[in-house]
């Protein structure tokens, strides 16, 4: 029996959800006032970060089954802002605190400031109803 390898790994995955999050952050700042579209691309960004965390934990999981300690610590530090940030953003939402936004896309930025966007490639039905969504399963 041979092995089985996935062409959708956990990296992927993850530049996917970064690439979502750094066109959704650039929507987000050309916004002049809060709206729906702004809602629910909020809510897209918070399943976004949660789609990351994902993926870190299987690649944490995958080198820890092989003894590679040191190198699981280091990715583990590397994203250790990711689940914070992401409950901030979840309370802000669930909360209605939309005064605090700016402050949390902000801060969020700097994580995304290297995925570099030349042109929009998510489509608009990626994020239609997400704020619905979330709200629905908080």
């Amino acid at each position: 029996m041979s092995r089985v390898i996935s062409l959708d790994g956990p990296g992927k995955t993850r530049n996917h959800h970064r690439r979502t999050i750094a066109e959704a952050l650039r929507l987000l700042t050309q916004k002049p006032q809060l709206d729906e579209e702004a809602r629910d691309l909020a809510a897209l960004i918070v399943f976004c970060l949660h789609g990351i965390a994902d993926t870190v934990d299987q690649t944490i999981g995958a080198w820890e089954k092989r003894d590679y300690w040191m190198k699981a610590e280091r990715f583990r530090e590397e994203w250790r802002w990711l689940d914070p940030l992401a409950d901030e953003l979840s309370t802000v939402i669930y909360r209605g605190m939309w005064d605090q936004l700016p402050v949390i896309l902000a801060r969020l930025m700097p994580y995304f400031s290297d995925v570099k966007v030349k042109k929009m490639t998510r489509d608009p039905a990626l994020w239609h109803g997400a704020y619905q969504k979330l709200v629905e399963e908080g």
